[in-house]
């Protein structure tokens, strides 16, 4: 696609390309709409993907450089319809969909999108719309991934397809690995985390869990990717079903987390899991919990309690009667911001 060398050039940008186009069979699905009607999606280039359109557009420049692409909207009603498009910012949800921000004005890159005076285009019945639009890189902006979205909009229904720009420069593939702890016993329990892209472009994160027991390895999971794609600065919270949990061990886990580009994030948690019943019914249940006589199937502990823990793997000991020292306090461990 190419590259403008100066704004200037965009005033050859004119009114929406109006192609009339039997609708064909077969044609590749285009970008998710409300309204069954009408469709939007990138127009196809000289070299289209092969079995079908493009999924979203892809744009790189550098700082001040004015990149140019299409939108192609479809209305396959046999009435005339009227949709009106804009620039949005955009990010991804915590399930690893790619949303639009709220119609708001955008203050990321979905303000660099303009459409002249293509922004409302009147499509006749059985017809598809080529709508040219360009996006002006601020020359200050920083390199690296910057997400955001064409939107189109018809009688309050919306279809959103995504814009992937990079603006050149230096780029930092970086995550760290935070707030790390287990949850539940059994068959239920499970791995809860959060993800942080601490550099400049998206990341596609590999995860893999590692568990040691006080009497050797345990189940944990192999390196396997994650479904979701991390923008740049997005915190993600997630959760991973561990069913190799024991039922009765102090558990140490260790989640390393990679990506493509060299990013590499690790992260701690220690846990004990103790059966309710074991702990009532035996002296051994009152000694793991330090004498209390109560009992919790997973109680997480930081590396600050893990370094008061006497080699070995043996429980601590409860405190002799009379001893004013409380017991330290339990932490979440994760990789240093």
């Amino acid at each position: 696609m190419p590259v403008l060398p100066a704004p200037g050039r965009t005033a050859r940008l004119g009114a929406a390309l109006l192609t009339a186009a039997a609708l064909y069979a077969g044609s590749a699905r285009p970008a998710a709409a409300d309204e069954p009607g009408w469709t939007a999606e990138p127009a196809a280039g000289s070299a289209p993907r092969p079995g079908g359109a493009r999924p979203y557009f892809y744009l790189a420049g550098a700082p001040g450089a004015v990149l140019e692409d299409r939108l192609s909207l479809t209305n396959a009603t046999d009435r005339e319809r009227t949709v009106t498009l804009r620039g949005a910012d955009a990010h991804h949800t915590a399930d690893g969909t790619f949303a639009v921000r709220p119609a708001a004005a955008p203050t990321g890159a979905g303000a660099w999108i303009g459409f002249g005076s293509g922004a409302t285009v009147t499509i006749p019945p059985r017809t598809r719309a080529v709508v040219p639009f360009t996006v002006t890189v601020p020359p200050a902006s920083p390199p690296g991934d910057h997400p955001a979205a064409v939107v189109a909009t018809e009688a309050g229904r919306e279809a959103g397809v995504r814009v992937h720009l990079r603006v050149s420069g230096p780029t930092l593939a970086a995550l760290t690995v935070e707030d790390v702890s287990v949850r539940g016993r059994g068959a239920a329990a499970e791995v809860a985390y959060t993800l942080v892209n601490r550099g400049n472009v998206a990341l596609a994160p590999q995860l893999a869990i590692d568990a040691e027991g006080a009497f050797g390895d345990l189940p944990g999971r192999s390196a396997r990717p994650l479904p979701l794609e991390l923008l740049p600065g997005q915190r993600v919270a997630l959760s991973e079903p561990w069913p190799g949990a024991p039922a009765l061990d102090r558990v140490r886990l260790t989640l390393t987390v990679t990506a493509p580009g060299g990013a590499e994030a690790t992260a701690e948690a220690s846990a004990w899991f103790v059966p309710w019943r074991a702990a009532g019914w035996t002296g051994a249940g009152l000694l793991l919990l330090g004498g209390t006589g109560a009992a919790a199937p997973a109680l997480v502990r930081g590396r600050r309690a893990r370094a008061e823990q006497p080699q070995g793997g043996v429980p601590d000991a409860p405190p002799e009667q009379g001893d004013p020292t409380p017991a330290p306090d339990h932490e979440l461990t994760g990789a240093p911001r």
